[in-house]
């Protein structure tokens, strides 16, 4: 065998490992919180949807300069898909939710964990959610909201009532 035949063939190895290994970066970097999507969009429901960039950034299970480096991380602000969609509403008047956490620029910033030895890691995180929001009873069967009573204003301490 000659040296130009193995050198071809360690080519084609890294270039299958590096293809292999693109190809879950979409896994990687995108994670469905919740899809409820596909369910018929009941008569009367507004739609909501919006999306924002979070701060998700990983730290080290055991913090520690260097040995953090081959440690698991944990998420320091985790994202829930009810904080999310509290946007659009109570969780009881919600359907066919649907959010999801894009990590994509977490890629680029894995110099932040290098340069913390290990310990941190810096992840801009772009959350985008959509859901459709049902009426409340109370509307959906022409009822008015009542005003609430008015309170007292609050009397200077030491005062007497009138």
């Amino acid at each position: 065998m000659t040296r130009t035949m193995t050198g071809r063939r360690m080519w084609r190895l890294l270039v299958a490992v590096l293809v292999s290994s693109l190809e879950g970066c979409t896994a990687l970097t995108t994670q469905v919180l919740v899809n409820e999507s596909g369910r018929p969009r009941p008569a009367g429901t507004v739609h909501c949807e919006g999306s924002e960039w979070t701060d998700n950034s990983l730290i080290a299970l055991v913090p520690i300069p260097i040995i953090g480096l081959g440690m698991p991380t944990q998420e320091l602000n985790e994202i829930k898909t009810d904080d999310v969609l509290a946007a659009c509403g109570p969780s009881d008047r919600l359907t066919n939710r649907q959010v999801e956490v894009n990590r994509a620029m977490c890629v680029p910033t894995v110099l932040t964990r290098l340069i913390s030895l290990g310990v941190w890691q810096w992840c801009p995180a772009k959350v985008s959610w959509n859901a459709d929001v049902m009426p409340s009873t109370r509307a959906a069967a022409g009822g008015v909201p009542r005003e609430a009573p008015m309170e007292e204003a609050p009397r200077p301490y030491g005062s007497s009532p009138r």
